[in-house]
């Protein structure tokens, strides 16, 4: 399929005991630093645009730095960021030298980012910082997240004497988190003042009396979207919250001598050594909250709403080492087996079984298992492989295009022309891009009497705005078969009337524009949409149901892509804008 980009992947660590504790029983003063590290390249999957890491040393006397943050951009920025502290560790400031090493503290947090919004930049890459004079007041934010209804906030934000510098739901985020950590500080002084405290002595009161609870729910709750929402202030709060629908996940371990964080299960196994069982879930609305002293609670900080879980994590973007993913696309390819045999019309001696590499492996494992239930003997072969990136953008034209169509190549003579079917299995498919320009136009080269390209995902038909990005509703192939197929039977009233109901809002009107017709009627175009001019054999399309979806992968529910019932009100207001979108600038024009 074609890479889709996803926002974002996090790591946290908080050290529950002093430094030299660490130093003493694994030799590393900079234990938590490695730590982060491993969490942070074990979820390179998840953001290749930039990265960042920030720390607080909760330990350290006035004068002297004690919240430290590094950012870079690029594929590299792991590397790049780490590097970087890895000198400043090993080169103290000279015009400091009372001051330590850098990034030498008890709270770190990494951030990996992927942009789904267009907006480029070290400026937007994580973690963002918000500085003070005040400890407490100090705020570093990350995130897994994309928040739809950042427009409303603003507004809110500008009706209370605000200007912030840049519309982002980060920086608004931000600025409105802040203003509310600056009201909880400001009332712990109070309190403190009260009880004759003052100087120095107010200070640590407060420090020590900051409820991260507070703050959080009278932020996030004017928020809606999908997110995984982490941050720490400079006197030693360190939170971490899930939205209340539970759409992006966290997961979190925590022992008598660390916590840590993580956007996926199996990285916490992997750096820590852990049984699955070890690893806990952070469940929707619940955020888990450790204060400067080492204290972890876990709080219920908004309500729990229905349960959204994004079920592309588990196709997709989630590491497959996950022993519930692995199962789960296993469970996707198995039970596709049917439908499969019917395309080929139960020829499996005659049929060579691939997949497109490298997500769609653990799908095609149990489509295999699936087929040999039914007959022992399938021939499975690593048909398809890809490619190193092409660096098509120091070419123009024709020249481009070819070597875009070369992003995968195939294993030659690995079927017999004419004679075999050739199943492929994809983990999705998307715009069509892909497989128009490069897989299908290479798979032709093979000759074979059939090619079946199989879906372990169900027609991808609405735009997401919970970090994919997926936001322009144009480009889906199965999108763009259906308004072919209206204009072909002369439907264009149809269209009117969905864009009539999305300019309403209406929650159900994009649903109805692919009500007239059936799954295999869209199949059946797109085929015609992607099929390669040089390409003669015949070609199908075996897409997985929505009732296959959720009986493989019954924990996590969400499925607004497929189905376009979006669980929050502002995804659903987003999907509408988009059609708006697509139809006054592709649809009017042609029609005027």
């Amino acid at each position: 399929m074609e890479a889709l980009k996803h926002e974002c992947g996090i790591a946290m660590v908080r050290l529950l005991k002093p430094l030299e504790f660490y130093e003493n029983k694994y030799g590393d003063r900079h234990y938590a630093l490695g730590k982060l590290y491993l969490m942070m390249e074990k979820q390179h999957n998840r953001g290749q645009e930039g990265a960042g890491v920030a720390c607080v040393n909760i330990h350290q006397s006035p004068g002297h730095e004690y919240m430290y943050r590094e950012k870079a951009e690029g594929k590299d920025a792991i590397t790049k960021v780490f590097d970087t502290i890895h000198r400043q560790i090993s080169t103290p400031d000279p015009d400091d030298p009372c001051a330590g090493p850098a990034f030498n503290g008890e709270l770190f947090m990494g951030h990996l980012r992927y942009s789904t919004t267009g907006k480029g930049g070290l400026k937007f890459v994580h973690p963002f910082l918000r500085r003070n004079n005040w400890r407490a007041k100090n705020l570093c934010l990350c995130g897994n997240f994309n928040m739809t209804n950042i427009g409303e906030v603003f507004d809110y934000l500008v009706s209370k004497g605000q200007y912030p510098r840049v519309y982002s739901d980060t920086y608004i985020l931000l600025e409105l988190m802040g203003h509310r950590l600056d009201r909880e500080v400001e009332r712990c002084y109070q309190d403190g003042v009260a009880l004759g405290l003052d100087g120095q002595a107010v200070t640590e009161y407060v420090d020590n009396h900051v409820d991260m609870c507070n703050v959080l729910k009278s932020t996030l709750s004017h928020f809606d979207g999908g997110y995984v929402m982490c941050g720490m202030t400079g006197s030693g709060e360190m939170f971490a919250m899930r939205d209340p629908w539970g759409i992006r996940p966290a997961f979190y371990y925590m022992d008598d001598e660390i916590c840590a964080i993580t956007s996926e299960r199996p990285v916490l196994q992997t750096a820590f050594n852990l049984q699955q069982l070890s690893v806990r879930e952070l469940m929707p609305g619940q955020a888990i909250i450790i204060n400067r002293k080492g204290k972890i609670r876990l709080e219920q900080v908004l309500p729990a709403e229905k349960f959204a879980a994004c079920s592309f994590e588990r196709i997709y973007f989630s590491r497959g080492n996950d022993c519930d993913i692995h199962q789960e696309r296993k469970r996707l390819g198995f039970q596709l087996r049917d439908r499969i045999l019917e395309a080929i019309n139960g020829d499996v001696e005659n049929t060579v079984f691939s997949y497109i590499p490298n997500t769609a492996e653990v799908a095609y494992h149990g489509m295999v298992e699936g087929v040999r239930t039914i007959a022992p003997n399938v021939r499975a072969e690593k048909v398809v492989w890809k490619d190193i990136k092409l660096r098509t953008f120091i070419t123009e034209g024709s020249t481009r295009n070819d070597l875009a169509a070369h992003v995968y190549d195939i294993t030659f003579n690995s079927i017999r022309p004419g004679i075999d079917n050739l199943v492929v299995m994809d983990d999705s498919i998307v715009r069509g891009t892909t497989m128009r320009e490069s897989i299908l136009k290479i798979l032709g080269r093979l000759q074979p009497k059939k090619i079946v390209v199989v879906s372990s995902a169900p027609q991808i038909r609405y735009p997401d705005f919970y970090g994919i990005d997926m936001g322009y509703i144009g480009e889906f192939i199965a999108f763009q078969a259906c308004i072919s197929l209206l204009k072909e039977r002369k439907m264009e009233h149809w269209v009117e009337q969905v864009y009539e109901g999305c300019r309403q809002y209406r929650a159900d009107a994009l649903r109805q524009l692919y009500e007239p017709f059936s799954a295999e009627e869209l199949n059946v175009k797109m085929v015609k949409l992607l099929r390669p001019a040089d390409v003669n054999c015949p070609i199908e399309l075996v897409f997985q149901s929505l009732e296959g979806l959720h009986k493989a992968i019954p924990n996590n529910p969400g499925d607004w892509y497929f189905s376009g019932h979006y669980p929050t009100k502002g995804g659903s207001r987003l999907a509408c804008r988009s059609f708006v979108d697509w139809y006054e600038k592709e649809w009017m024009p042609i029609q005027k």
